[in-house]
Parts: C-alpha cells; structure tokens; sequence
C-alpha cells in the first residue's frame, strides 16, 4: 500500500510553546477550529477525566484544577507518530477499555473515533466507563484527507453521530459543525502547497515549483477568508471541516 507522503504533526501541549501553537492553529484550519470549541468546553469539566486516544496529552493543561487525568490509547500509538510506553499513559488493544463501569465523571474523544476499526464499540466503552449523566466531549473530521494510513477508516456525518451515540445511551447530543466550505478550501489549499513544496522526487520540483508559486496566495487569501467567514458566520455549513460534539451519558446506559 502506498504510504502517506507526509504525515500529520502531533499535537502537543500549546503552553510549551504558545506562540508557535496559535500559529499553528491559524494555518492548520483543522486544529484551529477543535481547539476553537474544545478550550472553552474543558475549563468546565471537573472530577475524573478519561482522555480517549490521548497521544501526547497535548490538551490536559486546559483542563481545570478540580479534575484528575486519565489518558488511554492503543499500544501502537507509535505508528500514529505518537509516543509510546508512556508512564503516564494506560495502553491497550483498542477494544475494550481497562476500567470498571462507571469510574469516570467526564470522558473526551479528539480526532480519534475515525481511526477505531469499530467505532461503535468504542463508543460503548466509553459509555459504559462513564458515570451516568457524564459529560462526554466528542471531535471528528469530515473533510480530510487519508492520515495515518492505513488507519483511516471512517469519515461520519452529523446524522450518523447522532444515531450512534443515541444507541449506546448517550442523552443531550449537541453537534456543531466546525467551520465551513471557506476553511474547506483553505484547508486543501494549504495541503496542497505543501506537498507542491516536497515532491517526492527532487526532479519534481521543476514543475511542482511553480504550481506552489501560484498556489501559495491563494492558500493566504483563504486563510484569511477563513478567518472572517468564521467570526461573521459565513460559508456553508454543509460541507465543514468537522463536528466538535458534547453529550451526557444517560441514567440507564
């Protein structure tokens, strides 16, 4: 199988390097756009938090003093670009998750669910480790390309979301749509100048040179498109990035 030509840069914790990270967030539309909905949402969780798919922890520090940090994820997360044999991290096979039932009075789920080989059964887990009436905290992309291939296997539209989450017990399912067709394009824009950018053969560049010369404004241009659109608004809610969700686990789950 042909492997990606670049692969996604981890996420890690935004205080290490602030500056860097808004950067980041402002060109990478997909990270700006969880972090977005996913800062304000963490500052209200307290108690026990189960950070499913942790890889680097990168969001644990937005999270407020009164909570107390789980972190699972898969035993090859290195293949993800993560690290792995974490101290701090509890590695697993994927399926089912290491606790009891109802050990956990918040769970979050970022980026991850479209990587599960089976996510309904992951989102049982999740369920069933929650306390009921546990807030569960829930981000997927639509619009992105093949990423850790070949452990990409699912892109999920809001109906689908809803009616997974409702058949493993989950209550109070708010789904929002992260961005619009304005950040779409700039997204591949973005993507697009960079692989113009490195070729995979040198002798490339003569052509994909070029193409990146005439690529690169307009991926600028509709970086700052998005970020207008977004404060005003606009685009298309149809076709977004992604659905940043939020859900409680009901009292009979």
């Amino acid at each position: 199988m042909r492997q990606e030509q670049f692969q996604p840069i981890a996420v890690t914790a935004p205080d290490r390097h602030p500056l860097l990270f808004k950067l980041r967030c402002y060109v990478d539309v997909q990270l700006g756009s969880i972090v977005g909905h996913l800062k304000p949402a963490l500052s209200k969780l307290t108690g026990k938090v189960l950070d499913v798919g942790a890889g680097e922890s990168p969001w644990r520090g937005w999270l407020s003093m009164d909570t107390e940090y789980y972190g699972i994820d898969v035993g090859n997360a290195g293949e993800f670009g993560m690290s792995s044999g974490r101290k701090d991290i509890t590695y697993y096979d994927g399926r089912r998750i290491p606790f009891g039932d109802a050990q956990f009075d918040n769970a979050i789920c970022i980026e991850v669910l479209e990587h599960a080989e089976n996510p309904q059964l992951l989102l049982a887990e999740i369920a069933r480790v929650l306390k009921p009436e546990g807030p569960f905290l829930l981000s997927v992309p639509w619009s992105a390309r093949r990423h850790h291939i070949p452990h990409d296997y699912h892109r999920f539209t809001r109906e689908r979301l809803q009616i997974m989450l409702s058949e493993v017990g989950f209550e109070d399912i708010l789904i929002k749509e992260r961005g619009s067709d304005i950040g779409v394009i700039a997204n591949k824009l973005t993507v697009l100048t960079i692989r113009l950018l490195r070729p995979a053969r040198k002798t490339d560049f003569v052509w994909t040179g070029v193409l990146a010369l005439l690529c690169t404004p307009l991926a600028v241009g509709f970086l700052i498109a998005t970020s207008v659109s977004d404060k005003l608004g606009r685009g298309a809610s149809e076709d977004p990035l992604g659905y940043f969700v939020s859900a409680v686990r009901g009292k009979s789950a």
